[in-house]
């Protein structure tokens, strides 16, 4: 069962930046047409304990750079995020803008001051993107790409999750946190970071499993072990138009299936696809507002 509830905040003009303005650096414009959406979602996965109810904030995509996502403009997301008063937040990758549209660099200890800021009983916990790793080949930022991200977040106490299970428990019921390392690490064409037998075998045993995977590319492969696997990647095609859809939505190399945005079931597995925050290739953001995704899983969700 799934009950989608969609709130609206700072609002505006309806898009991020009406295209033509935002590719010439109309900052206005953007500043105009930001819309941060809250969007929640209530999921009763079939194997999940009639005991657990689990609030989960995501937080997908920022791409801090100036004048799109800056520091302040992060820490009103993280503002958001703080006053659902999640149990656990987490944090799907792609931190950093690797788009040439921007004024200015905004470096990962600015961004990771803000999201240390982030509070959740069952802390705060991340995994890496694409764009992290790629990052390396922009010239504003630093030349050891993923690492200078890595640092960051320890920098900031957020645990980093690369191939990574661990477990966890609330009010008395365990359950495993899983992180995947990011699919396309090595290029479109190349080897990934991930490793998602591997960070299986370290679930112990029958406690429920949520898996984050900075792509939803690998759903279709994932077991019915996992209830409830988070991704973000793909800003819900960044441009989602009515009756045509989301035509440059990215495909993955593990699947034929187009995850684009929402909520998707395979048998009792489900997939949540989260619009993001920020953008790549081009600062424009059409019918796909920015977005804190709440996700409430509970078997009682109906």
């Amino acid at each position: 069962m799934l009950l989608l509830d969609r709130r609206r905040f700072l609002t505006g003009a309806g898009v991020f930046a009406a295209g033509s303005v935002a590719l010439t650096g109309g900052a206005s414009a953007y500043e105009a047409g930001f819309q941060l959406d809250q969007t929640r979602y209530f999921i009763a996965p079939p194997t999940w304990p009639a005991n657990l109810t689990l609030k989960i904030a995501v937080i997908a995509d920022i791409h801090a750079c100036e004048p799109w996502m800056s520091a302040e403009r992060i820490a009103s997301i993280v503002d958001l995020a703080n006053a659902q008063k999640p149990d656990m937040t987490v944090l799907l990758g792609d931190f950093v803008c690797t788009h040439r549209f921007v004024s200015g660099y905004v470096a990962p200890g600015a961004w990771a001051e803000q999201l240390a800021r982030l509070e959740a009983p069952l802390g705060v916990h991340a995994i890496l993107g694409n764009h992290d790793w790629w990052s390396a080949a922009i010239p504003t930022h630093p030349p050891d790409g993923a690492r200078s991200i890595r640092k960051a977040l320890a920098g900031a106490g957020i645990p980093l999750l690369e191939n990574r299970a661990i477990k966890l428990s609330h009010g008395g019921q365990d359950f495993w946190l899983v992180g995947l390392g990011d699919q396309l690490a090595h290029g479109h064409h190349r080897r990934g970071d991930d490793d998602l037998a591997g960070s299986l075998r370290n679930v112990g045993d029958s406690a429920p499993v949520i898996l984050l995977a900075h792509e939803p590319f690998i759903f279709e492969h994932v077991p019915d072990r996992v209830a409830l696997t988070l991704s973000g990647h793909t800003h819900g095609g960044q441009i989602n138009l009515p009756l045509i859809g989301a035509p440059f939505a990215p495909e993955g190399p593990h699947t034929t299936k187009r995850y684009v945005y929402g909520v998707y079931r395979e048998g009792g597995r489900h997939l949540v696809v989260s619009g993001g925050l920020g953008t790549s290739y081009a600062p424009v953001r059409i019918g796909v507002p920015p977005e804190v995704v709440m996700v409430t899983v509970g078997a009682g969700n109906a």
